[in-house]
């Protein structure tokens, strides 16, 4: 086989330049957004033996959910009362922990959702899991979500990550 015929020539690296690619030519080019489950198809499922993962993320049965209308604290976040410094992120993780042991929570989740955190809201018993987080200062809420009115009561309380290390 001539080499120097079939195969490209050598280029010089140095003279490529990339530039932006073209637009696709219709709406067949663009790859279709995946579909979504629809909150109608979503159901209430019951969690057996959640482990939180850090204070508004939890696992349980093979599934990762994430508190929605709050805003997780990590659990290497530091937080700071007066002259003290304490860890406030394992703490929030702790008494979530304590809260869930044993006990079961039903969430509304979306159907096959094993492989991916979803946020979803969940209830203990009566109670909804992101305001009792959120009133005890152990999670801050979104801005969007509807906890706002919680946190405020719990900073000027000073409970949970905004109070003394306990």
């Amino acid at each position: 086989v001539a080499e120097d015929l079939i195969a490209p020539p050598p280029l010089d690296v140095a003279v490529i330049e990339r530039i932006e690619p073209r637009p696709p030519l219709g709406e067949l080019g663009l790859a279709s957004p995946p579909k979504t489950p629809m909150p109608q198809e979503w159901r209430e499922t019951l969690l057996y033996r959640p482990v939180a993962t850090s204070s508004a993320i939890f696992e349980a049965m093979g599934r990762r959910v994430v508190i929605s209308g709050t805003v997780d604290i990590d659990p290497d976040r530091t937080c700071s009362f007066g002259d003290a410094v304490w860890p406030c992120g394992q703490r929030a993780r702790a008494a979530l922990n304590a809260w869930l042991r044993g006990r079961a929570l039903k969430c509304i989740l979306p159907p096959d959702v094993d492989r991916f955190a979803v946020a979803a809201p969940c209830i203990l018993g009566r109670q909804d899991v992101g305001a009792w987080l959120v009133a005890n200062g152990w999670a801050m809420a979104s801005p969007s979500g509807i906890y706002g009115k919680a946190e405020s009561v719990a900073r000027g309380a000073e409970m949970g990550i905004f109070g003394p290390p306990q």
